[in-house]
């Protein structure tokens, strides 16, 4: 399949994008990209950007009372089509935009009995890619967060994109945010262990901490090598298997460096003032051991700690959110237009397919009663992060 050419960066050929929408609301999703796409957006004290990319069209699933999209739209020249083909095609038998941005996230939609968030993600992808087949073109498409609920859709959505040969990108904003302090791992580093902590809901917000995770791990001497099994743990059972060695208490002493309580909290430790800890426990297939651990109602942030082989002590650092501004989004947006002006994925896209079935296992496991999930698909993702070309915010 071919692409439509690159346009370049004039007012009048910037690359056209089809933004496809679960919901556009104020501090939706849908508001902190896709409207730094239509207004612009600043990363430093001296760099203020205009859109480097022209918001063509919308596809909005749901229109709920505080909807923005309309006006947004109807402010910046874009056009909500009825359906994803009409916003790819604008209504030709031709691909119309030079880049998809799905944003399946908010909205009203069911849960299944994992209390997994139903979004569809899986549906918005699949009739994109339909519209690539009937063209016989293909641009690059961003999914926000993870691919989708369950695996088996994140794996075909993942195949699509190396069968048609279009560039994907897609995660969390936390790889790209503040880190305080500055820390990035050497590509090739020796590390004995990893931890991060996050908050928040478990899948919701589990997805960025291991996001936060992943993307300090995946450069690792002989990078990714896959995860052979999750296990999650509640309550009490968390603090247990620290005690057993399957995640490192050390290192969250390291992290607990870094980040505060919030305002008009007690100090004190996390075994005594966090009423519901959860954990997720990986397994890689090269020995390698990692957690995720959330602290609602201890903490309300992301942070990672590891420990580097041969080093006298862990190293960590808080991934810092500007809220409520939002300004982490800015790094994100300005990759994403980024892959669609030069057509490269500025990491793998492996990373977001593992976390996303990590997510989705930990989810089983919890649904199970902990039960360790085996995960031999997990294990065939193996990639690096050599290639890693993202703007990150630094310190």
């Amino acid at each position: 399949m071919t692409r439509p050419g690159w346009s370049q960066t004039q007012e009048d050929e910037r690359p056209r994008v089809a933004a496809i929408v679960t919901e556009y609301r104020g501090y939706s999703h849908a508001d902190v990209i896709l409207g730094r796409f239509l207004q612009g957006y600043i990363l430093t004290r001296d760099e203020t950007y205009k859109p480097r990319t022209n918001v063509v069209s919308m596809y909005i699933d749901q229109f709920p009372k505080t909807d923005l999209s309309r006006g947004m739209a109807a402010a910046y020249g874009s056009q909500i089509k009825p359906t994803i083909h009409e916003a790819l095609t604008m209504g030709s038998d031709e691909l119309k935009v030079d880049g998809v941005l799905i944003i399946g996230e908010h909205g009203n939609y069911p849960y299944n009995e994992k209390g997994q968030h139903m979004y569809p993600r899986r549906r918005f992808f699949e009739e994109t890619v339909d519209v690539f087949q009937q063209v016989k073109s293909t641009v690059p498409v961003f999914n926000d967060k993870h691919l989708g609920f369950a695996w088996e859709d994140a794996k075909w959505m993942f195949d699509q994109s190396r069968e048609l040969r279009f560039p994907l990108m897609a995660g969390s904003s936390l790889p790209t945010t503040w880190r305080k302090p500055e820390l990035e791992l050497p590509l090739d580093v020796e590390l004995d262990s990893a931890l991060a902590i996050g908050y928040g809901g478990l899948e919701a917000y589990g997805f960025h901490a291991l996001e936060t995770l992943q993307c300090m791990i995946e450069r690792r001497r002989g990078g990714e090598s896959g995860v052979q099994a999750v296990t999650f743990v509640k309550g009490d059972d968390v603090w247990k298997s620290a005690e057993q060695g399957r995640w490192s208490r050390p290192l969250l002493d390291e992290i607990l460096r870094h980040v505060d309580r919030p305002e008009g909290e007690p100090a004190g430790k996390p075994e005594e003032l966090c009423p519901e800890p959860a954990a997720f426990l990986l397994e890689h297939t090269d020995g390698f051991r990692s957690a995720v651990v959330m602290l609602n109602g201890y903490t309300e942030a992301f942070a990672f700690a590891c420990q580097r082989r041969g080093a006298d002590r862990p190293e960590g650092c808080h991934f810092w959110l500007q809220e409520p501004e939002f300004g982490h989004f800015s790094y994100l947006t300005h990759n994403i237009e980024s892959l669609y002006l030069t057509g490269k994925e500025p990491y793998p896209p492996e990373r977001t397919l593992l976390t996303t079935g990590v997510l989705d296992a930990a989810m089983t496991s919890r649904h199970e009663k902990q039960r360790r999930i085996e995960t031999p698909w997990l294990a065939e993702i193996k990639y690096d992060a050599k290639n890693t070309t993202a703007r990150r915010a630094v310190v």
